[in-house]
């Protein structure tokens, strides 16, 4: 099991500070749901544990700093699931998550039983084995997030970095795909840092919400406390309301302006 640590993490694109003087642990077997509004920076804190992108500051994979970690042992430890993969024309749903093993590769970059195994189980536990052999283009929403989490569930990584893993999915898909995360976290120890849209959602899964915005951190802790009516109103400009639910958890509800006076008279 391994943890990520960012410390003083600051990532600019020229000019621009989009994350400034992070600092954050993630435990390992936890799941940290960073939110905050549009801009805020949950993307890039994701793109810079996964190597992707320049920063300053310091960032641990397992206590190992990220700059000691070569491209193939980065991957062995972390895998990304960015919000829009890249997804080749004409691959299958097997061809596609089987390259979710480069990392374990031998030299000649043959994959041998191991790796077919792999890709095999995690095929049948994302509900795909029967989409094997279907390119990739004749997916569906929901079928292209779990094909994109299946290769980098194949993998084997201890940390999951997911950016918004229920964009553009019908709320059942969504339950799907964030319940498959969770229950793997809990039977691999995984650790997951995810970017999440939807502060219900966020609120659900997430046992702690870091609230980002301007690229820096306004708030952290368990959702009870970083889900307010007033932190929501604050940053994002929104008026909701802060529900607790029986067996739902913390429900952000927005609250609907009342209707003008020219609509009011203006009847059905």
């Amino acid at each position: 099991m391994s943890g990520v640590r960012f410390e003083g993490v600051t990532v600019a694109y020229e000019a621009n500070v989009v994350v400034r003087g992070l600092d954050l642990d993630v435990a390992a077997g936890e799941w940290v749901g960073l939110i905050g509004p549009n801009g805020a920076g949950k993307t890039t804190v994701l793109r810079a544990a996964a190597g992707l992108v320049p920063h300053e500051g310091r960032i641990g994979i397992g206590g190992t700093p990220l700059a000691d970690l070569g491209a193939k042992e980065l991957a062995r430890r972390v895998a990304f699931v960015p919000q829009h993969p890249q997804m080749p024309a004409g691959m299958t749903v097997a061809q596609y998550v089987l390259l979710g093993r480069s990392p374990h590769l031998s030299y000649l970059g043959r994959e041998g039983e191991r790796d077919r195994l792999a890709v095999a189980r995690v095929l049948e536990r994302l509900w795909l084995d029967p989409l094997a052999a279907r390119p990739l283009d004749r997916l569906s929403g929901g079928e292209r997030q779990r094909a994109a989490i299946a290769r980098a569930l194949a993998q084997e990584a201890p940390v999951l970095l997911v950016d918004e893993p229920t964009s553009a999915l019908d709320v059942g898909t969504q339950q799907e795909v964030l319940e498959l995360i969770d229950g793997l976290r809990a039977e691999r120890g995984l650790t997951v840092l995810a970017a999440m849209h939807d502060l219900t959602l966020a609120g659900q899964y997430a046992g702690r919400l870091v609230l980002l915005v301007g690229g820096e951190v306004r708030a952290a802790g368990r959702p009870a406390e970083v889900l307010t009516e007033a932190a929501i109103g604050r940053h994002y400009g929104a008026r909701v309301r802060v529900l607790q639910v029986p067996g739902a958890g913390h429900v952000v509800a927005p609250v609907r302006s009342p209707p003008t006076c020219a609509a009011t008279e203006a009847g059905p």
